[in-house]
C-alpha cells in the first residue's frame, strides 16, 4: 500500500524525533544515575567519617561509638536500611554488623562498591583512618552501607520528568504536524482541484499566484504541457474544419452532377441504378461532413457564453425548417411550450442541439407516427424533450447511442454522429442528456437538461 504524501512526510519527522528522543532519554537515564550514585556516595562517606571521628583509645584499647547523627543523615520516606561495621587492623570487630562485606582490597582513599546483605543490594563505602597512641598507629576501617530505594527514587525524580516532557513534546510534534501538513499542502490540493476541476476542452495555462515557489515549477510544466496540448487541439480543430469545409464544395458540385446527369433519359437501367447510389452515397458524405464541421464547431466553442438564449424560440424555429420533411412522411409534428426558458449559451450550438434530436426523431419515426418537442422550466433548469412513437433504442444499447459513428439502425440514412453533437453541446452549456422510453414502453424521450439563465 502507497502512503499519502503526508504520511510520509510525517514519518520523516516522527522517525528522527522518536530516535532523538530515545538517545537523549538514555542519555539523561545515565546522567540522572551518575547524580544520583554522587549524592548517595558523598552521604555514605559523610556517616563514614563521622563514625571514624568518634573512635578513640581509652585505656590501651579502640573504643567505637556510633554518634546517631552518623545515621540520621540518612533519613528519608523510603525506608532504606542503613549498616555499618568497624574493624581494627587485626580484623578485630569493634562494632556493627559482622555479615557486612569488605572492599576486595586495601586503600587509604575511600572505597566505593556494591554489595548484597540479606537479600538487599546495598552501597557500601570502606573509609580507613589512623590513630595513634603513644607512639603506637593503628589504622581502622570504617565501612557503611546503604539499601538503594532512596537512590532509585532520585534517579526518577531526576530522569522521569525530563523524559516525560520529551515524550509530550513527540506526542504534540505527532499532534501538530498533520495539522499543520493540512495548511500548508493546501496550496497542493488547490492545485489538485483546479486541474481536476477543469472541463475536457478548458486548456487555458493555470495561475501561479499565492502558490509556494516550490510549487510553481510544477504549475510552470503543467502550462507548457497546456501549451502545447493548445497548440495541437487547435491544428486539429483546423484541420477537421478546413477538411470539412474543402470537402462540402465538391461533394455539392458532385451531387449537382449526379442529379443532372439522372435527369437525362437513359436507357441503361444500370447506370441510372448505379447513379442513384451515387446520389444517396454523395448526400450521406455530405451529410457527414457537415456533421463533422458542427461537431469541430461545438468542441473548439468557448466553455461559456454569456449569451441570453430562449430556448422555445429556438425549438420553434426548428421546427419550421423541418416541418416540410415531417409532411413528406405523414408525421404530426407538435410542440408544448413554457413561459420564460431561457438558458446561458450559444444560439448557433442550441439551434444544431434541437435539429439533431428532432432530424432524428422524423429520421426514425415510421410513416404516420408523431414527433413532439418539449420546453418547460423545472425548478433552476430548462429541460427540453424530444419524444416520438418510433421503435426506440434498446436498453442494452443506449449506453453506446452517444459513442461517435454508432448507429443501432442501419436501415436509415444517418451519420451516426447526432447524439454525440448533442451531448457535447450539452455538457457545452452545463447541462446532461438522458434516453428513456416513451409510454407503454414505445418510442424515445430523449431529455436535455441545462441550467437555466440567471440574471
Amino acid at each position: 500500500m502507497t502512503l499519502s504524501l503526508r504520511a510520509r512526510l510525517l514519518l520523516w519527522l516522527i522517525l528522527p524525533l522518536a530516535a532523538f528522543v530515545v538517545v537523549t532519554a538514555l542519555l539523561s537515564y545515565d546522567s540522572a544515575s551518575s547524580t544520583a550514585t554522587v549524592v548517595q556516595d558523598a552521604l555514605l562517606l559523610s556517616s563514614a567519617r563521622t563514625i571514624g571521628e568518634d573512635i578513640d583509645w581509652v585505656e590501651g584499647r579502640l573504643n567505637a561509638d556510633v554518634p546517631p547523627a552518623a545515621l540520621e543523615i540518612f533519613e528519608s520516606p523510603y525506608q532504606d536500611q542503613v549498616f555499618y561495621k568497624i574493624v581494627s587492623a587485626g580484623k578485630q570487630l569493634l562494632g556493627g554488623n559482622p555479615d557486612l562485606a569488605l572492599p576486595s582490597q586495601e586503600s587509604a582513599q575511600p572505597i566505593f562498591y556494591d554489595s548484597t546483605l540479606d537479600g538487599h543490594n546495598v552501597r557500601v563505602v570502606a573509609y580507613t583512618r589512623q590513630l595513634y597512641d603513644s607512639g603506637k598507629v593503628e589504622p581502622v576501617t570504617v565501612v557503611v552501607g546503604k539499601t538503594q530505594g532512596s537512590r532509585r527514587a532520585m534517579l526518577e525524580q531526576l530522569w522521569r520528568p525530563h523524559f516525560l516532557r520529551e515524550c509530550l513534546m513527540l506526542a504534540l510534534v505527532a499532534a501538530l504536524v498533520p495539522l499543520g501538513l493540512t495548511v500548508e499542502l493546501r496550496p497542493l490540493m488547490k492545485l489538485k482541484n483546479d486541474v481536476t476541476d477543469r472541463e475536457p476542452m478548458q486548456i487555458e495555462p493555470m495561475r501561479a499566484e499565492g502558490l509556494p515557489w516550490e510549487l510553481r515549477p510544477i504549475v510552470d510544466a503543467i502550462n507548457q504541457c497546456i501549451a502545447q496540448l493548445k497548440v495541437h487541439t487547435a491544428r486539429q480543430r483546423q484541420f477537421i474544419a478546413d477538411a470539412a469545409h474543402q470537402l462540402r464544395t465538391p461533394l455539392t458540385l458532385l451531387d449537382t452532377q449526379i442529379q443532372y446527369a439522372t435527369l437525362c433519359k437513359h436507357r441503361d437501367l444500370e447506370v441510372a441504378a448505379a447513379l442513384d447510389g451515387m446520389r444517396r452515397s454523395t448526400q450521406k458524405m455530405t451529410d457527414m461532413t457537415n456533421q463533422l464541421l458542427l461537431l469541430a464547431q461545438a468542441e473548439a466553442a468557448p466553455s461559456r457564453a454569456h449569451t441570453r438564449v430562449d430556448l422555445s424560440a429556438v425549438v420553434a424555429a426548428v421546427l419550421e425548417e423541418l416541418v416540410l420533411a415531417a409532411h413528406r412522411r405523414g408525421i404530426d409534428l407538435g410542440a408544448e411550450f413554457a413561459d420564460d426558458v431561457h438558458v446561458e449559451g450559444n444560439a448557433n450550438l442550441l439551434h444544431a442541439l434541437v435539429a439533431n434530436l428532432i432530424d432524428n426523431a422524423i429520421r426514425y419515426t415510421q410513416d404516420g407516427g408523431h414527433v413532439t418537442a418539449r420546453c418547460t422550466r423545472q425548478d433552476d433548469g430548462a429541460v427540453l424533450q424530444v419524444v416520438d412513437n418510433g421503435p426506440g433504442i434498446p436498453a442494452e444499447a443506449r449506453a453506446h447511442a452517444f459513442e461517435r459513428f454508432y448507429r443501432g439502425a442501419t436501415q436509415v440514412a444517418g451519420t451516426g454522429l447526432g447524439l454525440s453533437i448533442v451531448r457535447e453541446i450539452a455538457q457545452l452549456h452545463g447541462g446532461t442528456v438522458a434516453l428513456g422510453h416513451g409510454e407503454d414502453n414505445k418510442g424515445l424521450v430523449v431529455t436535455v437538461r441545462m441550467p437555466a439563465w440567471r440574471s
